[in-house]
């Protein structure tokens, strides 16, 4: 996979919407779910691309710090054999002077190689500093919508948990107004009225009937009284 594809890859996946794709979803919750699953893979496999990208840029910077330092090693090599040239010019032996200028020449020409390479892998160096710079923020992104991810899902389960609750409790409400007790012990309280009704109405039938028998009683009383009274005036004349 290479830088491009792998640092358009996680800037896609940190860049997606989430509250569109649960939009556009029939069970967000399944769909959570599986963007988590999903998620928490193509981060894995990000993670994998982004750490050989970043092996090979400090395998671009140990190549260039060595090339500095063999520059810098050359330079001292040709530093000594131009001194021990000169050393040996001064005493008279042109020969082995020459000798060790020409290595000083030969160090010289290494040294310049060596800078070369170190400034031919400066701009690959930068340029592959600013692609693991953002492949790092990519991926830092990717965790949070990771994390944002979690936080919704857990939250739709929470909301889904209550809604459940919620229908349960009113569902039970309106089976207890279908079925409700109150209307039960109304009916009963009704014929309980009705009973206790037809009770008084006995005992005001008993009561009449019960006052007529004594009516009747002094009816008599009076009948008996008149015939006692009608007895004794015949007795007097």
């Amino acid at each position: 996979m290479t830088k491009q594809t792998i640092l358009g890859r996680v800037t896609q996946l940190a860049k997606a919407n989430i509250n569109a794709l649960l939009d556009q979803a029939e069970d967000p919750q399944k769909m959570l779910d599986q963007l988590i699953r999903d998620y928490s893979g193509n981060i894995q496999e990000a993670e994998e691309a982004v750490a050989t990208t970043i092996g090979q840029l400090r395998l671009l910077e140990a190549d260039h710090q060595e090339d500095v330092e063999a520059a810098g090693a050359w330079g001292g090599k040709a530093l000594a054999a131009s001194s021990k040239a000169d050393q040996l010019r001064a005493d008279g032996n042109g020969a082995e002077a020459d000798r060790f200028d020409s290595l000083a020449k030969v160090a010289l020409q290494r040294q310049l190689q060596s800078e070369r390479e170190a400034r031919d892998a400066e701009p690959t160096i930068a340029a592959q500093n600013e692609v693991v710079a953002k492949l790092k923020d990519g991926l830092a992104r990717m965790n949070e919508k990771l994390s944002e991810l979690r936080a919704k899902r857990d939250e739709l389960v929470a909301r889904a948990k209550t809604a459940e609750a919620q229908n349960k409790m009113l569902d039970a409400a309106a089976s207890i107004d279908v079925l409700d007790p109150a209307s039960e012990l109304g009916r009963f309280e009704d014929k309980v009225r009705r009973e206790e009704a037809r009770a008084l109405g006995k005992q005001e039938l008993a009561a009449s009937s019960l006052d007529a028998q004594f009516e009747e009683l002094d009816a008599l009383g009076d009948r008996a009284e008149i015939e006692a009274r009608l007895a004794s005036l015949k007795a007097t004349t």
